[in-house]
Parts: C-alpha cells; sequence; structure tokens
C-alpha cells in the first residue's frame, strides 16, 4: 500500500485515476473542489497556484494532473493565454514536485507522473499555448528523471481526446463526436478509465525500471497515417 498525493483529482482523468488506487493505497487528494467518490480518501481544498500546499507526512507518488485545452488561432492568443497554460501546467507541477520532494526521497519506490498531450509532438492547428506549455512538461519529465535517478522515477502520459469535462466542448455533438473518431486510426477516443489504467501501471512497481518516458496514449493518431 502506497503513499499517493494527487492534484487535481476531483474531476476527469484525475478522479479516475484517484478511483482506480483508492481501493489499495492510502490516498491524498488536493484540489479546489472534493471529489465526488465513494473512495475513501484525504482531501486538501487547496488552488495549486495560489496557495500553501500542506505538508503530509508520508509520500510514494505524485501525481499531477491539472491541465487545460486553450483553443485559438494564434492571432487571437493573448500572451496571458501562454502564461496562464504555463502557468497551470508547468509551474504548478514545479510547485508541487519541489514540495513533496524531501519526503518522495524517503518514500518507497517512489514516482512522479505527469500529463502532456499528443498535441507536443502532432501539429494541430489552434494548439500552440497548450502545445507549447505540455512541451514543457516533456522537458521536465526527461530532465528530472535523469536528475532524480535512480531514486525517484519520473514518467508522463501524453493522451489524445478524453472524455471529460474540459475536452466538452470538442464533444458537444454527435457530429463532432464521430469527427474525432474517423481522425484517430483506432477509430475511437480516450474514457478517462484508459487513462486511469496506465496511471495505476507507471506509479505501480511493476513499473520500476521505467523512468524518462512519455506514453501516448493516441488511438494511433500520432504512430500511424493510414
Amino acid at each position: 500500500m502506497k503513499n499517493i498525493v494527487i492534484i487535481g483529482g476531483s474531476r476527469g482523468i484525475g478522479k479516475a485515476i484517484l478511483e482506480s488506487l483508492a481501493n489499495t493505497n492510502n490516498i491524498t487528494n488536493i484540489s479546489r473542489n472534493e471529489p465526488e467518490t465513494a473512495a475513501h480518501i484525504t482531501h486538501y481544498s487547496a488552488d495549486i497556484l495560489s496557495d500553501e500546499l500542506p505538508d503530509i507526512e508520508e509520500v510514494d507518488t505524485l501525481i499531477y494532473c491539472p491541465g487545460s485545452i486553450n483553443l485559438k488561432p494564434v492571432g487571437r492568443l493573448k500572451l496571458d493565454d501562454f502564461r496562464s497554460d504555463y502557468e497551470i501546467n508547468v509551474i504548478g507541477a514545479i510547485k508541487a514536485i519541489q514540495h513533496f520532494l524531501p519526503k518522495l526521497k524517503n518514500g518507497n519506490n517512489p514516482s512522479i507522473l505527469l500529463f502532456s498531450t499528443v498535441a507536443a509532438n502532432l501539429g494541430m492547428p489552434f494548439h500552440a499555448s497548450i502545445a507549447a506549455a505540455k512541451a514543457g512538461v516533456e522537458g521536465i519529465t526527461k530532465s528530472l528523471g535523469a536528475e532524480l535517478a535512480p531514486t525517484i522515477r519520473v514518467n508522463a502520459i501524453a493522451p489524445t481526446v478524453t472524455n471529460t469535462d474540459l475536452a466538452s466542448k470538442l464533444l458537444r455533438n454527435d457530429r463532432m463526436i464521430e469527427n474525432i473518431k474517423e481522425r484517430h486510426p483506432l477509430k475511437k477516443f480516450l474514457e478517462p478509465t484508459e487513462v486511469a489504467s496506465m496511471a495505476k501501471f507507471l506509479v505501480s512497481d511493476e513499473a520500476q525500471s521505467i523512468s524518462g518516458q512519455i506514453f501516448e496514449l493516441d488511438c494511433g493518431i500520432v504512430s500511424f497515417k493510414i
């Protein structure tokens, strides 16, 4: 049983990860809103960018889930859009890592899991701001994976479109849903539970030889041209 801190476990992918891990681990969730779940967890209400993070006695795993989908033509993106995406995706992650790093160093097979996006590696219109921020996340994953080895493993998951509130504007009607499916060689997009399954594996002892990797859950959109 591991002591796992999840930042942003109240919604979407974060909530799915929380629920997949809660039965066999001690979970502490940090988010602005308390997750609606039957799982027994410890919750702290906090804004990752503006509030102090709680002191937690033992931490084996840190999972940072907050993200953003800010899709605009580059001419309509303001500098504040870039700053906002960078802060929630990169600065928030670094803040959490720095805060919990001393406890992680003493953890049981400790690991850090971050989140990128397929748009960091696949050129997609209107993704300039979020792609830039998530490219930063991927850089952190590789750099810290090297810096913290062999003590702490660091990995990231880069999902394609996932059926969450964050992506609701992309999936708001049947036509858009079918178009998204058709763009992917596997003719589907992701459910949060699929991402949670990958996350559960990467923070487990079964993945103790994996670090510095970006795992693309892409339904084939990056890997294949069909």
